[in-house]
């Protein structure tokens, strides 16, 4: 009876999965009305092999080519992909305008890593063009240490800036700052669908400086920055550049200094400016204002800066940026839209596709549970030990708790940055960048995690009820004393089915949808060989790690619920493992955003500096539901096999599938 309800359940879950993805791909293609494709560019990267740019085409049918249409070459942030542009996509193909949305170098399925950007050795600590060597705030920097870390020291760095800032003295140079925006506004400018007189461009993040950089090169008629950084003329040659109709989403709460003017908050202040006041091309302090356009669209000079009340990550699905984007480009191309910039869809196709996401995860569940029906996988399911005597009372269930939170908490910060930019380790062979934060952090957890087991484990032989690898999910209730090799062998087996049925159908949707699943930045892409390679190099160190994290806390800290049967017994469990999962991440949280919704600014940079801010803390929004869902699913399992094999295997490779499946490769 069991096995047919989970079967009923596996089936209404992949069919529930199968309609979401069909009605988001009916709104991505406006019903019929827009052509989705797949496009690849030849390149040569700077060591003289060929690579491919990779993007996603959005052609509305009636542009044809007699019957030219506008054009927005999409941009994305940094460890972001094409998808991530998927709200601006649609919104502007279903006008009428073509949309070229880019994977950039090193990220999603284009072949070039993120080396092939360059670098100096150049440090500026304040917006270009107002820094100097004698207050500090231009720096040169040594000849050594991690490429990676010189790279993101340059982010802010332009290729068509002045030697200055562009050329180390070194032999270090900015390749090309527009990440791949050249090659591939020249081949939407080329195809024949295409008025190649009214393009725009429009990236997020990192995606702004490769907005700058080809509207450097290229005629686009108009350029929206989705939380971008200004600089002044003085950085550059404005004889020979200049940029036509600059759009600025200002979002109040950017985790990010430089897209604040390395201010701590974002205050009508900044309108007063030099910055500001050359941006908007006005004189007087008390003329700037938000929310208002300045100049003109039919020289160019059209500027215009918009406050948003949302933080940096999600200014990308920010209705009121979406709008007030759809406007600037249609007084920039001259065009009237037959859609109010007020209807949007978008929301919808993000929803349906978040929903797809989670049915996916959670129908692991009832596909292990029929699994564990069959012969081989029989002794794969067993009871959690019910031990009284080893339960956690109430008392040192929370003394564990809050050590876990504070220990996880206080060593996010500090760890995942340090892994980022310093962490010695080979770039050639650990390549993703985000990935080499976690590693950091969590190889500090591991050891942690082993010393507060085996103390415990070595005390507790000494009494007449020692820990076994049974107690702590390791074993078997038939051989407690002995780590469950078999158990472990099985389980990978049952793992690697459970994970293959998410796999397929996200490699189905991709191929036929161009759809994956995703919210915002999680997202779960088909792998290329060079990915699947650091997949399979980074997966041990996040199984080691989530396998001492769900001993730890599944079984290690089990209080009386842990052996309870029924619904009510399994929430008890769960919201005790999510605060020790997500608790030391929801710690982090309120002090990055309390100070910051108070107006003294974000809580990592006023603790700890801003070399402690930024991209860690911004992805922690997304982070820590991601940790919440690991939550629901491993207790689920462990509840069902009385072990964290499972647990530990499904949920490391999802996270490590997240890092290596579309965010930023070295090379």
């Amino acid at each position: 009876m069991k096995n047919k309800k989970a079967l009923i359940l596996l089936g209404c879950f992949t069919a529930a999965i199968i309609l979401f993805m069909s009605i988001a791909h009916g709104i991505q293609t406006s019903w019929g009305r827009v052509e989705v494709t797949k496009v690849t560019y030849p390149i040569t990267d700077s060591t003289g092999k060929e690579q491919m740019l990779v993007g996603k085409l959005y052609r509305p049918l009636s542009a044809t080519k007699n019957n030219k249409a506008p054009a927005v070459l999409m941009l994305h942030g940094y460890q972001n992909d094409k998808e991530t542009n998927d709200a601006y996509s649609i919104e502007l193909s279903r006008r009428g305008i073509v949309v070229l949305s880019m994977d950039e170098y090193g990220h999603g399925s284009t072949t070039s890593g993120l080396t092939e950007r360059g670098w100096t050795n150049h440090k500026i600590k304040v917006n270009f063009g107002e820094d100097s060597e004698e207050d500090g705030t231009y720096k040169t920097m040594g000849s050594g240490g991690a490429g990676r870390y010189k790279i993101m020291m340059n982010f802010s760095n332009l290729s068509f800036f002045n030697d200055r800032y562009s050329k180390g003295t070194d032999g270090s140079y900015l390749r090309d700052s527009s990440m791949g925006g050249i090659v591939a506004y020249n081949q939407l400018a080329n195809y024949d669908f295409v008025d190649s007189e009214k393009i725009g461009i429009s990236g997020h993040s990192m995606g702004t400086w490769a907005s700058w950089s080809t509207a450097a090169e290229c005629p686009a008629k108009a350029v929206v920055l989705q939380c971008g950084e200004l600089f002044s003329k003085k950085a550059y040659d404005s004889e020979k550049y200049s940029f036509n109709n600059v759009l600025l989403l200002q979002a109040k709460w950017d985790e990010f200094n430089y897209f604040r003017d390395y201010k701590n908050t974002v205050t009508n202040d900044l309108l007063s400016s030099p910055l500001r006041k050359e941006f908007l091309g006005i004189e007087d302090a008390s003329s700037g204002h938000w929310n208002k356009t300045y100049g003109d669209f039919k020289d160019g000079s059209a500027r215009r800066m918009e406050l948003l009340y949302t933080n940096h990550r999600l200014t990308t699905h920010n209705r009121r940026a979406l709008r007030t984007a759809i406007d600037w480009f249609a007084s920039a191309f001259g065009e009237e839209f037959d859609i109010s910039s007020n209807n949007q869809v978008f929301h919808l196709k993000e929803w349906l596709v978040f929903a797809a996401f989670l049915l996916a995860i959670f129908a692991m569940i009832p596909l292990m549970q029929l699994l564990l029906g069959l012969p081989f996988f029989t002794d794969v399911k067993m009871f959690v030990p019910n031990d009284p005597d080893k339960f956690k009372t109430d008392r040192k269930w929370w003394k564990g708790a809050i050590i876990t939170m504070l220990i996880a908490g206080t060593t996010y910060p500090f760890m995942t940055q340090l892994g980022h930019g310093l962490l010695p380790l080979p770039e050639h062979i650990f390549r993703m960048t985000i990935g080499n934060g976690f590693v950091s952090w969590y190889l500090l957890l591991i050891v942690i995690m082993l010393i507060t087991t085996l103390i415990p484990w070595s005390k507790s032989k000494k009494t007449e009820n020692p820990i076994s690898f049974y107690d702590i999910g390791m074993g078997t209730d038939s051989d407690p004393e002995h780590f469950g090799w078999k158990l472990f062998g099985k389980a990978a087996v049952l793992s690697a089915i459970m994970l293959f049925y998410v796999y397929i159908l996200d490699w189905i949707f991709t191929a036929a949808f161009m759809l994956d699943f995703r919210i915002i930045w999680p997202f779960l892409k088909p792998f290329n060989l060079v990915r699947f390679g650091q997949f399979c190099i980074y997966f041990p160190i996040f199984f080691i790690f989530f396998l001492l994290n769900n001993s730890k806390i599944f079984a290690q800290m089990k209080t009386r619920y842990s052996c309870e049967e029924g619904t009510g017994a399994y929430w008890q469990c769960w919201w005790r493992n999510a605060v020790c999962m997500a608790g030391g991440l929801m710690l982090i949280v309120l002090l990055e955003y309390i100070p910051f919704f108070l107006g003294m600014g974000p809580g990592a940079d006023l603790c700890f500096g801003t070399t402690f801010g930024g991209p860690f803390m911004s992805l922690l929004i997304v982070f820590v539901p991601q940790v919440i869902v690991f939550s629901l699913i491993g207790t689920k399992i462990y509840r069902e096999t009385g072990n964290v094999f499972i647990s530990a295997i499904v949920i490391s490779a999802i996270a490590t599938w997240v890092v290596t499946g579309g965010s930023s490769i070295l090379y």
